[in-house]
């Protein structure tokens, strides 16, 4: 791991109530957590507090879901890639209360799988620490977290006022799950991804708008895999994503 990259996670997560006022019990910005499985087994996470949080405002929430590289028990690969450096660049103004969640090493975020059931764990927990708006809670992720975000969305499109999948193989089996649902959807793929990937993307993305989904893709030309650089820089995607709310997909 490069240093500077190194000295920014060590950075992020050295954000703790102790370097607040004494006035002030919640710590904003990057910050470790623990989760506790049924079993009574521990997994640590990150969550990122919004600077401008305050008790009882009800933040939004996101989900974010990393890819198959960062799979590990150190609790900071997940932070190198994808979300969390597009946070950092934003972190005095991005209002989203995070959850960051590390899959194992051999494991992925499907649905029905341990890590994808820790992580709405984690989600949950973190909604009741911080009683955020349960009419805003958001899931994403690239890559394995892509089709990790594709695969809870499809096991119960309810729970999410939007996803953002990317670089992932969305399966059209699923259209009339979302449709159904009125799932909001922005996915992202780059044209020089693996072919497979971007054949998927693009069918599915034209068999979302033939069914009526509120549904939205953007492909980037020149792209390879990393299209998440590009998709976590924009700023639109955290407007549109804003504007997404659970009572609005029941009308």
């Amino acid at each position: 791991m490069k240093p500077v990259l190194l000295a920014f996670s060590f950075l992020c997560l050295a954000l703790t109530p102790a370097t607040l006022p004494a006035a002030d019990t919640v710590a904003r910005g990057f910050q470790n957590r623990v989760f506790t499985d049924a079993e009574g087994k521990k997994h640590p996470f990150v969550i990122f507090v919004p600077t401008k949080y305050e008790a009882g405002s009800k933040p939004p929430v996101m989900l974010f879901l990393h890819g198959a590289g960062e799979r590990g028990d150190n609790n900071i690969d997940q932070i190198m890639v994808g979300l969390a450096p597009a946070i950092w660049k934003r972190k005095g103004t991005f209002p989203f209360v995070t959850v960051i969640p590390q899959c194992r090493t051999g494991s992925n975020w499907l649905a029905d799988g341990p890590d994808a059931q820790w992580a709405v764990g984690m989600l949950k927990q973190t909604q009741t620490e911080f009683g955020t708006d349960p009419d805003r809670v958001y899931l994403t992720g690239l890559s394995m977290g892509g089709a990790g975000t594709w695969s809870l969305a499809a096991k119960d499109p309810s729970a999410w006022a939007a996803i953002v999948p990317m670089c992932a193989g969305p399966n059209t089996a699923n259209v009339e799950k979302f449709t159904a649902a009125h799932l909001p959807i922005w996915n992202f793929c780059g044209d020089k991804d693996r072919e497979g990937t971007v054949k998927a993307s693009r069918d599915m993305q034209e068999a979302l708008t033939k069914a009526g989904a509120n549904s939205k893709y953007t492909e980037y030309p020149g792209v390879g895999h990393n299209c998440w650089d590009d998709a976590y820089a924009t700023d639109a995607l955290y407007a549109w994503l804003l504007d997404q709310a659970r009572s609005k997909n029941k009308k």
